[in-house]
Order: structure tokens, then C-alpha cells, then sequence
């Protein structure tokens, strides 16, 4: 996979990475994780490192994750830590790209970690890791993302078509707001097993209004 250089983006593309201008630290690149071998990331490519860090079991090239994931994994335009952000085929990077989202700044900024994104000073198969990408898209939805560019805090690449987030969850789960600002996954009922418990109460509500 390899970065396009950067060309001129759109009027409204500017203006996402201005507003959205990372306030974090330099990405760093790194050659040794705990748990993965410290060979494989002498030319890791996105997809084991994005499978190795996230445990998600989809198969194919970085492109075709996005349909690949439907009916097994949660997707959706809205970015969650731990999620992995889909890049379309586009250009040169005609195999797709997958990021690992290590934190949410903001509707329109993330964090993210991932491999074999080249840059001036990044050597091709490596990690980088807290790389902010700012939605580039009108509707922000996150189908047109710009990505930090090397290791600058202010200089962002061309605009690069998105799918959206595909979220380590089942399909059918939802998230509920915790206490400490993140947010938690919790089951969500079976649409028959939420008929039945409705018409489980509705029938007892029933039975207590006769014995009055």
C-alpha cells in the first residue's frame, strides 16, 4: 500500500483539517509490541497488524473488510476506540487500507494506529502509532478522511474515500453511556425475545388489574 503524494483537496476538506488541527504528540514508530512476534513488524502490512491488535477475524484485503464484515461485525459512520476505519480502494492504494482507532478527539478527529503507511521519514511496514485523521466529508460521516502526514503535527495528505468504522462487536449489540465518559457494549434483545417479554408483561399487568 502506498500514500499518494499530497495534492490540492477540497475547499471544505481544508477547512475539517484546519478546524481540526491535532493538539496530541508526534506519532511514533514502533518495532516491537508485546504479544507479536518482533520479526513481523519488519514489513507488517495493515491487515495482520490491524488483526493482531483488535482479534477481529475478517478475511480478505484491507478493501474488501468493509463487506466481509457485514452480518458479523457492528458498522457504522461513527468512530468508537478499538473500531477500525475502512479505506476504500482509491489510486495507488488500490488494496484498501485498515487503521486501528486508538481515540476519539472529537466528531471529527481520531487517533489511530496502524502499518505500512509510508511518509516522508517512515519506513515501509512499520507501525505508527497516534496518527490523528480528520473527517474530510460534508455530511461528516466519515466517507472522506485526511491523514496526518509523517511525523508533522500540522501537515495532512490528500483525501482518501472511506467506508465508515467496523466496530469489535456483534451485529445487534448496542452501547450504553458509562460513568467514566467511554462507553460500554451491552446485548441487545432479540426483536422476538423483546415481543415476548412485552406481551409477558402485558399480560401481568392485566392479571393484577383483575384481582383488584
Amino acid at each position: 500500500m502506498k500514500q499518494q503524494p499530497r495534492v490540492a483537496s477540497t475547499q471544505h476538506a481544508a477547512a475539517a483539517s484546519r478546524s481540526a488541527k491535532p493538539q496530541t504528540a508526534k506519532p511514533q514508530q514502533v518495532s516491537r509490541r508485546a504479544g507479536v512476534a518482533a520479526q513481523s513488524f519488519a514489513g507488517i502490512s495493515c491487515v495482520p497488524f490491524a488483526r493482531s491488535v483488535t482479534g477481529m477475524e475478517i478475511s480478505g484485503n484491507a478493501y474488501a473488510w468493509w463487506a466481509n464484515a457485514a452480518g458479523v461485525y457492528a458498522r457504522s459512520q461513527r468512530p468508537e476506540r478499538g473500531s477500525v476505519l475502512s479505506f476504500r480502494a482509491s489510486g495507488g492504494m488500490r488494496s484498501g487500507h485498515v487503521a486501528v482507532v486508538s481515540r476519539v478527539l472529537g466528531p471529527r478527529e481520531v487517533l489511530i494506529d496502524h502499518a505500512n503507511w509510508e511518509g516522508p521519514g517512515i519506513r515501509k511496514g512499520t507501525v505508527m502509532r497516534g496518527v490523528s485523521v480528520v473527517d474530510a466529508s460534508e455530511n461528516n460521516d466519515w466517507t472522506s478522511v485526511r491523514v496526518q502526514v509523517g511525523h508533522s503535527d500540522a501537515n495532512y495528505g490528500r483525501a482518501y474515500p472511506t467506508n465508515g468504522f467496523i466496530h469489535n462487536r456483534a451485529v445487534g449489540s448496542i452501547r450504553t453511556a458509562s460513568t467514566g465518559g467511554f462507553e460500554e457494549v451491552a446485548e441487545a434483545p432479540v426483536p422476538a425475545r423483546a415481543h415476548a417479554e412485552h406481551l409477558a408483561g402485558a399480560i401481568e399487568g392485566l392479571a393484577r388489574d383483575a384481582a383488584r
